[in-house]
């Protein structure tokens, strides 16, 4: 039921005081005085308070008409009612009567270069160009072509990306989300480069989330080398909480989909946290090989070292082999680990001409030296 003092503002704005019509207005927006919020019905009463407010202005002039519609446009009272007419929900109000002077009123604020333009702007390019909104944009189309002279909708979606633009390059309240909705109109590879590089240059986190949510394979990389902290982001990443670490394997395993070594090697380690409720050595040792099958060299080191200390229990024709050989992949890139632990492996017998190795060695440099295009500096 409504409230007394909503009835005196409807009483008063039936008799057409201008401010009782704004104070309803308000209240169809906002439901103070318990008022249902009915954006249409906001609309209806803020036209008749803007036809009764342009009565009283021509009224109080006496030059033409020209210089009146130059003049009314700026006075405190139009200015106020134009604020809150961008206020409106304009999409909500589509079917309703007082659409047509919501639309018109809209434009002319837009258009106007008030403190109220952006909120008017920001509003038409959401209705007219979000990829989300195609059938209110069907639904406007078909609204233009009946309404006549208030241009087609290709052009003034023009209009409204101008709108759009202009938002992103200035500071007010619509910038975050007018860069989104220009991200959202780029075709896909533009918008990745776009949010990528809104992450190099700024550390934006959103930017580096929206890239990894539309398939950059090294956003999903580097937001779950973030969320588990092996970024430099902290000091350490032994306390990360259980449900971050879940968070980050969620996007290094889509990442290792796409075939990331890096991805993978950082898997291993999260799979080897002590407070990951997933903790699984296997698994871990699992993505670690698989990391180095990529090329990844401190996977390639860690399969080496393993190898060799389990050398015993491998069943192989020389023995160290397959450790020898990941350790000089990894030694290959530059690990200086490998480099001293495959020096200790070609060294593992008091007389190196009695390693296996050592003989190996020994036939490949022949077998090379008979091809010099292959020889070794």
């Amino acid at each position: 039921m409504a409230s007394r003092e909503f009835l005196k503002i409807l009483q008063s704005a039936r008799m057409g005081d201008v401010s009782a019509q704004q104070n309803l207005a308000s209240a169809y927006l906002n439901g103070a005085f318990k008022t249902p919020i009915q954006p249409a019905n906001a609309l209806i009463w803020l036209e008749k308070s803007y036809i009764s407010l342009q009565n009283q202005i021509v009224s109080s002039f006496s030059s033409s008409d020209t210089e009146v519609s130059e003049v009314y446009t700026n006075t405190p009272e139009i200015l106020d009612i134009f604020k809150q007419i961008s206020t409106v929900p304009l999409e909500a109000t589509l079917h309703s009567p007082a659409f047509n002077f919501g639309w018109d009123s809209f434009w002319q604020i837009a258009c106007a270069g008030l403190e109220s333009s952006s909120g008017a702007q920001w509003q038409l390019a959401q209705m007219l160009l979000d990829p989300s909104k195609k059938e209110l944009q069907s639904e406007l189309d078909a609204w233009l072509s009946k309404k006549g002279g208030g241009g087609d909708l290709i052009s003034l979606q023009k209009t409204a990306k101008e709108f759009l633009l202009s938002l992103t390059q200035s500071e007010n309240p619509f910038t975050h989300s007018a860069k989104e909705l220009l991200i959202k109109l780029q075709p896909k590879d533009e918008a990745l480069s776009s949010l990528w590089s809104a992450w190099l240059s700024d550390q934006n986190e959103d930017a580096l989330l929206q890239a990894a949510e539309m398939g950059l394979t090294i956003a999903k990389l580097n937001l779950g080398l973030r969320l588990a902290q092996f970024d430099g982001a902290s000091n350490s990443g032994a306390g990360k909480s259980n449900a971050s670490l879940k968070k980050a394997a969620y996007w290094l395993e889509l990442a290792a989909k796409d075939g990331d070594r890096d991805a993978w090697f950082a898997l291993g380690e999260i799979y080897r946290r002590p407070q990951f409720s997933g903790y699984n050595a296997a698994e871990s040792d699992r993505c670690f090989d698989r990391a180095a099958d990529l090329g990844h060299a401190q996977a390639q080191f860690r399969r080496g070292a393993n190898l060799w200390r389990k050398r015993e229990k491998v069943e192989e024709k020389i023995r160290g082999l397959q450790a020898s050989y990941w350790i000089w992949q990894a030694q290959q890139q530059g690990v200086t680990e490998a480099k001293e632990l495959l020096g200790k492996i070609l060294e593992n017998t008091s007389d190196p001409k009695a390693n296996d190795w050592y003989a190996l060695a020994s036939y490949a440099e022949k077998a090379i030296n008979h091809h010099p295009e292959y020889k070794l500096d």
